[in-house]
């Protein structure tokens, strides 16, 4: 088997494909044991520079891949993600692994349960690498709220790599995985892909179960894959997708086939192009990239529209405030009692809740808590939360409205490239404007793929942001291969 290599030179290579590593695992050509063995490899020599994983799991990695070979060789049926390498975002549960959230409020807490998205990639026959770095309970577009320390971005590791799930795509960009589960809240895999110039997926609210995941605002929050090309992120999707009884807010719509969807042509579809998103703020230089990936699907025999989707510029003042709520309310729950941090100052139950909560928590959550718990608060939960849930509802109508006009909605997914470490961290502001363009998504509960179409003259990739209707991943995919297609070339 051809050595993955540990040298800096190949630290953005894109990994194999899925379909061809699998394919080589079930012939026997390639050892899913030595397959994994190379990536830990791998991850010993770029990890301390990027600051990828937090924990690794090598011993029931290997464990895993030693099963699939021996399934292998007996010429045993494998499941679809035998023997990939894979990780996973640190705000899902792993048995057997920490689950932290990015937070020192959960130091060193082991779940005794897995994700059901963790669960479902196990039972695909996925080596699961370990877990992966991100923002402080998934709250940041930059990955600089961890606990552990920023994620560096692999294209240029003075940069950013997104957040909240910049671990996640950091680790695909350089091939430390090939391919994570991410967590999107208002941007989070989206934004990150972009940064990193890899694909991710926003699957439709409650086409993958959240059960397993450490919430940060519950109606908000997604689980979606990244991967390096768009077939591999299907591939991944269709695993993790379905209903799952332990969560009540997941579909019991059948999963179709997106891989195969993925494969067929546009047939003239018509794609939305909303001149809202393409306003002031959006970086030149992003705006050309987007705007040939767009000219790139007129030529695959699209029908371009010009459409408008006038309330967007309500969508992040409503987004921080339903969020925010949310984050507020689920956040109640890490108080020193039952499990994680306890400060050993707290002289009463009161000062244990203070001390625990004021020493377990970041700047940047403790933000958050208190602009939901002022939102919710009595004499302004109408004039703030219940007015944002209003404005959300018009929101989602709009794009109801216009995917009765159109098969497929494009635009940039975050109005810049990746930017430096340390240039937004003391304007939060600056920072939540990064995630202008994804979380109108995110508030109406449609489905989006992010895949890189271009690059600026510096080298940053920039992504493409194809929104699709509720439970229409197969389109948003199909758009998104013609994309990549064209920017292969």
């Amino acid at each position: 088997m051809a050595e993955l290599g540990v040298g800096t030179k190949d630290l953005v290579e894109k990994p194999a494909t899925i379909a061809s590593l699998r394919e080589g695992i079930a012939s026997g050509v390639i050892s899913a044991v030595e397959l994994a063995e190379q990536y830990y490899a791998r991850i010993a020599a770029h990890n301390p520079l990027l600051n990828v994983y937090l924990s690794l799991t090598k011993e029931q990695a290997l464990e895993q891949a030693a099963k699939v070979d021996a399934a292998a060789v007996k010429g045993e049926i494998l499941g679809p993600l035998a023997g990939i390498p894979i990780g996973v975002k640190d705000v899902l549960t792993m048995q057997g692994a920490p689950s932290t959230a990015g937070s020192a409020i959960l130091k060193g807490y082991e779940p005794p349960y897995d994700a059901t998205s963790v669960a479902k990639l196990k039972a695909a026959g996925a080596v699961l690498l370990g877990k992966i770095n991100c923002d402080e309970f998934a709250m940041g577009s930059s990955n600089e709220n961890s606990a552990y320390g920023p994620v560096r971005n692999p294209v240029d590791t003075e940069r950013v790599p997104g957040g909240s799930s910049g671990g996640s795509a950091a680790a695909v960009a350089a091939n430390l995985a090939v391919a994570t589960l991410g967590t999107d809240t208002g941007g989070s895999i989206r934004q990150p892909a972009s940064f990193c110039g890899v694909v991710g997926v926003l699957p439709t609210y409650g086409r993958v179960s959240r059960y397993g995941l450490i919430a940060f605002a519950s109606s908000l929050d997604r689980v979606g894959p990244f991967a390096g090309n768009v077939r591999d992120a299907a591939e991944v999707l269709q695993v993790i997708a379905g209903q799952d009884p332990k969560d009540a807010t997941s579909s019991a719509r059948p999963v179709p086939d997106y891989i195969g969807e993925t494969e067929k042509d546009l047939d003239k579809l018509r794609i939305g192009v909303p001149e809202e998103y393409f306003g002031e703020g959006l970086d030149p230089e992003v705006r050309a990239a987007v705007e040939s990936g767009i000219d790139s699907l007129r030529k695959a025999g699209c029908e371009i529209k010009k459409i408008s989707l006038k309330h967007t510029q309500y969508a992040i003042p409503v987004y921080y405030l339903i969020a925010t709520a949310e984050a507020s309310a689920n956040l109640a729950r890490f108080d020193g009692v039952r499990y994680g941090h306890r400060s050993a100052k707290a002289t009463n139950l009161a000062s244990m809740y203070r001390l625990s909560r004021e020493e377990g928590f970041g700047p940047e959550v403790k933000r958050r808590i208190l602009l939901g718990t002022y939102a919710l608060s009595a004499g302004y939960y109408d004039a703030y939360y219940k007015k944002a849930q209003q404005v959300r509802r018009i929101l989602a109508e709009e794009f109801l409205t216009a995917f009765g006009e159109v098969d497929a909605i494009v635009t940039p997914t975050a109005p810049t490239a990746a930017f430096k470490l340390g240039e937004k961290t003391d304007d939060p502001l600056a920072m939540y404007l990064a995630d202008i363009y994804t979380v109108t998504a995110s508030l109406a509960g449609i489905c989006g793929v992010t895949v890189p179409c271009g690059a600026t003259s510096a080298g940053l990739p920039v992504g493409m942001q194809v929104l699709g209707a509720h439970f229409q991943e197969s389109t948003a995919f199909r758009v998104a291969r013609a994309v990549e297609a064209a920017n292969a070339i």
